[in-house]
């Protein structure tokens, strides 16, 4: 697997790593719950086909200045600011996981027209009181992974300290993420994107691990009921709330073959 390439862009005054790899149309992805703190192989299968552009959103590894957002709009906002920074045009194709499948809605139901193709993977952003979000805030240690995917040892290998990492400052970009996505989204509760769904005209994929504990795989017929556009919803067999590190083959083939 090889590297992919990084610079920066400045939003807020402060520096927001990009990652970029792969040839084709440009494919910007807003990384799922704890960001991307390392290129993973559902990346590299996206790369077989797209240009794969990969921002870090404020606080998540590679990036700060999540203390400046206050409001949920200031984050839906510094999002679009974000990609627009990353080259991407009027007809931009657009993919979001998590809190950045959320922004990704977002940006989609407040600039129609801005996104061609848009792939959510488990997006947050509304509320069944009958069927609650679980919360990742809230758990203890051991939890933590299994609550985010079906194979723990996924997560771990995420977030495991690379040959040459700082030790300290590591540790603590992965603390900060999840800071940043609990200042964007905390209490888990309604953001008001149910509002805007049907504002979103561009064609759209929703993925769902099977076994989402985060997200019950019911939301997601609550997101193909509210948009506007075409939606189509696809459920990922044995993979977790982040799809695609249990299953990056599948989740990249199924994106793949929704956009081309």
């Amino acid at each position: 697997m090889t590297e992919p390439t990084t610079d920066y862009v400045n939003l807020n005054g402060e520096q927001c790593r990009v990652w970029r790899k792969g040839d084709g149309p440009a494919l910007i992805f807003l990384a799922g719950h704890g960001g991307m703190p390392k290129w993973i192989p559902f990346l590299d299968a996206l790369a077989e086909n797209f240009e794969v552009v990969v921002p870090s959103l404020p606080g998540y590894p590679g990036a700060e200045g999540h203390r400046e957002l206050d409001t949920h709009m200031d984050w839906i906002l510094a999002a679009r600011e974000l990609i627009g920074q990353c080259g991407a045009g009027a007809d931009a194709l657009l993919m979001g996981a998590g809190p950045g499948g959320s922004f990704a809605a977002e940006i989609a139901a407040v600039w129609p027209g801005s996104v061609s193709r848009l792939a959510l993977i488990a997006p947050w952003g509304l509320y069944d009181e009958t069927m609650p979000m679980g919360d990742p805030w809230s758990q203890r240690s051991p939890d933590f992974a299994p609550l985010l995917c079906e194979n723990p040892d996924r997560w771990a290998e995420l977030t495991a300290m690379p040959e040459g990492a700082n030790s300290t400052e590591w540790p603590i970009a992965q603390t900060r993420a999840l800071e940043a996505s609990a200042r964007a989204f905390w209490p888990l509760g309604k953001t008001g994107l149910e509002r805007r769904l049907h504002r979103i005209d561009s064609p759209t994929l929703l993925l769902w691990g099977e076994k989402d504990k985060v997200v019950p795989p019911s939301y997601a017929e609550k997101f193909s009921a509210g948009i506007a556009g075409e939606a189509t919803v696809k459920t990922i067999p044995g993979a977790g709330h982040l799809a695609y590190l249990d299953a990056p083959d599948e989740v990249a083939a199924a994106v793949a073959g929704f956009i081309q």
